[in-house]
């Protein structure tokens, strides 16, 4: 293949589109109603796992994921999102318990930052992050689908 590519698939919570970078790592995971990056529309192999996968995840047949991804994150935000996808199906930390694991106790506000500009929502399950305040927070797919994927793996457990 020759570059980056998307494509796009029906899944339980509506279209989800899905980059790579062209050397079959996933780039990106853009959930309904986000703004899709211009690239050629092509279905590879690695998207339709990626697909696979996230529908497997939806309908309660997989808690993780085994995929060839590529975030472009760096320092802090790489430690970050690896903190996020260590977080066991079902449970959940506060922004102040992932920034601990990351190594900067007080950056809280930066998991946060972080987590709304994660590429892979869902394969990054930065919505097991949560405020301390006992809240759910925000989440790019909206708070009522962080709701649902919440209470999804609460009731699958």
């Amino acid at each position: 293949m020759s570059g980056p590519c998307i494509a796009s698939f029906i899944t339980l919570i509506g279209t989800v589109s899905i980059t790579e970078d062209g050397d079959g790592r996933i780039t990106g995971v853009y959930l309904p109603n986000d703004n899709l990056p211009p690239m050629e529309e092509i279905e590879t192999d690695a998207l339709r796992e990626a697909a696979s996968q996230i529908n497997g995840y939806l309908s309660g047949k997989r808690r993780t994921f085994d995929l060839d991804i590529h975030t472009g994150a760096e320092g802090f935000r790489a430690r970050v999102l690896e903190a996020i996808v260590d977080i066991p199906y079902g449970e959940t930390r506060t922004y102040a318990e992932v920034a601990e694991v990351a190594g900067s106790p007080k950056a809280y506000r930066a998991v946060g930052t972080a987590c709304s500009t994660n590429p892979l929502p869902i394969i990054i399950p930065c919505h097991r992050v949560v405020p301390s305040n006992g809240g759910i927070g925000q989440y790019t797919g909206g708070t009522s689908l962080k709701r649902r994927l919440l209470d999804h793996e609460v009731s699958d457990r």
